[in-house]
């Protein structure tokens, strides 16, 4: 009987093309962070319910992405990136400000960032433009291609959100690279991007230029810029190789680390649960994008090839920038834990993410049968 139930299981998930192994991973890590959340958002029940409503309805997006097939997705993908690009326009002209930016569209209906949608169109329009051409690309395929990763990253930048602009450009060039780039242009790319760096900095607002230099000096404005960085730091220290115990942590419940329901939630959780229970949530993360690399390897086609891999190194930099940014080995750019950290906009286009991966695995199956 229990055979039965475990074929009865299986035969399900893959109906609904859904993959056991990343399927477990996401749940724990929701877990986990509705735990952590619990505590670094003072024991508010309210607080845990609404992200695990948040958590639900992602889930239900995931599902949704795992079932449309790779040769639809594909041929829609110049369409939602020519939306996406619009919307991101529409933003600049009539968009909500918040915070100091101008990042949120209010429809009436719904009032959502057009942004997070290009850390999936981005990656699916290049890796639609490369999927019907020989590999490696020429020049000016690169060049093109380049465009592509450039207008939305450049208006999202100019909203302003540096962070989730760099993950859009990411997102892009890592399909340019896996799409075999010759290391001659990749290293003439890195030389342009360096020599570029002066005039970056020219451009940035005085918020972003402070944000560099307290990470080169956290402790020149102790109480200032640098603070975040420092409390953050001496949370994460703080917690040992064993934690102080779920509920237990000193920097967070006495409320001296800012942020510690959303971009540093992992101090939080690594003074609660020390350095064993970070490594075991690295770990968690880590399977999860091995996953992911293990589908984009066994893909059929160059599209699903360039968008699993892409997808699966870019969930890599959310955790690399995250984690980076709490220990203060990058400067803080406000990027989320992801699916641990309080919020809804972009865990619901994590999930995506993994529903598209879902379905070139799933389908990947049906194609070899």
């Amino acid at each position: 009987m229990r055979a039965d139930d475990t074929r009865g299981q299986s035969a399900l998930l893959q109906a609904l093309h859904l993959d056991p192994p990343l399927l477990i991973g996401l749940f724990t890590l929701a877990a986990i962070g509705l735990v952590v959340l619990f505590s670094a958002g003072g024991e508010n029940v309210e607080l845990m319910v609404r992200q695990a409503v948040r958590l639900g309805l992602a889930f239900v997006v995931l599902l949704l992405f795992a079932q449309v097939s790779m040769p639809v997705l594909a041929r829609w993908s110049p369409w939602i990136y020519a939306g996406g690009v619009v919307l991101l326009v529409a933003v600049l002209v009539m968009g909500e400000m918040g915070k100091g930016a101008q990042r949120w569209l209010d429809l009436g209906i719904i009032r959502f960032q057009p942004s997070e949608m290009m850390k999936l169109a981005v990656p699916m329009m290049v890796a639609w433009f490369f999927a019907e051409r020989p590999l490696p690309p020429r020049w000016w395929e690169v060049l093109v291609a380049g465009v592509l990763v450039a207008v939305p990253m450049l208006l999202i930048a100019r909203q302003p959100d540096l962070g989730t602009a760099l993950l859009v450009g990411v997102a892009g060039v890592f399909v340019i690279y896996l799409a075999g780039i010759r290391w001659r242009l990749l290293l003439g790319l890195g030389a342009a991007a360096l020599a570029a760096l002066p005039v970056l900095w020219h451009f940035m607002h005085d918020y972003q230029r402070r944000r560099v230099l307290t990470f080169l000096n956290p402790e020149s404005d102790p109480l200032g810029s640098g603070y975040h960085i420092i409390q953050s730091k001496i949370a994460i220290g703080s917690g040992g190789l064993y934690g102080k115990g779920w509920l237990n942590g000193t920097q967070s419940q006495l409320e001296f680390l800012p942020e510690r329901s959303t971009d540093f939630i992992f101090a939080v959780y690594g003074e609660e649960f020390g350095f064993l229970g970070a490594l075991t949530l690295l770990i968690v993360y880590l399977s999860l994008i091995l996953r992911g690399l293990y589908i984009a390897v066994n893909a059929q086609d160059t599209y699903s090839r360039l968008l699993a891999g892409s997808l699966s190194l870019t969930f890599f930099v959310y955790l690399f920038v995250n984690t980076g940014m709490v220990t203060g080995l990058l400067p803080v750019v406000g990027v989320p834990l992801p699916l641990v950290s309080y919020g809804g906009t972009s865990m619901v286009t994590l999930m995506a993410a993994f529903g598209m991966l879902m379905s070139i695995n799933s389908h990947r199956r049906l194609l070899s049968r």
